[in-house]
């Protein structure tokens, strides 16, 4: 009997304790790169420190090749960097490095992946020292 109760309370524990909100099995590195590999990226929220600055990338629309280059592209105006994927402490991190123009260069972190769909990527960054979050949300245009 003791052994049934076990079980049963073993079983409602590990039912109960997974939900949707918890599944991250669409967060791996190979899904985050074919997400943003397919077609071109905006960014819809950008927030740094203590304030949004997502009006500093409006009008650019960001290209993320598979060879890891990344072109950011506003009317005559391209910006170049580089992205890359991978686990760290068991999370997917979206690397990004833009040597220039400075608003770019704030974007440039290993950014942890929140969220990933189709057509949208959520990513948080827990700043060195102050432990400030910082978030980038990517849209598909």
């Amino acid at each position: 009997m003791k052994k049934l109760l076990f079980n049963l309370f073993l079983l409602s524990t590990l039912l109960f304790s997974c939900s949707d909100d918890d599944d991250n099995s669409s967060i791996t590195p190979s899904n985050v790169n074919a997400t943003v590999t397919s077609g071109s990226w905006r960014v819809t929220y950008y927030w740094d420190n203590d304030h949004e600055e997502t009006s500093n990338f409006a009008g650019y629309s960001f290209v993320f090749n598979a060879n890891g280059t990344v072109v950011a592209t506003k009317a005559a105006t391209t910006v170049d960097g580089s992205w890359s994927t991978l686990n760290d402490d068991n999370k997917v991190k979206l690397n990004l490095v833009f040597p220039s123009p400075a608003d770019f260069v704030e974007i440039s972190d290993d950014w942890h992946t929140v969220e990933r769909t189709d057509t949208k990527i959520r990513l948080q960054d827990v700043s060195g020292g102050s432990g400030e979050i910082d978030y980038l949300t990517f849209e598909k245009n």
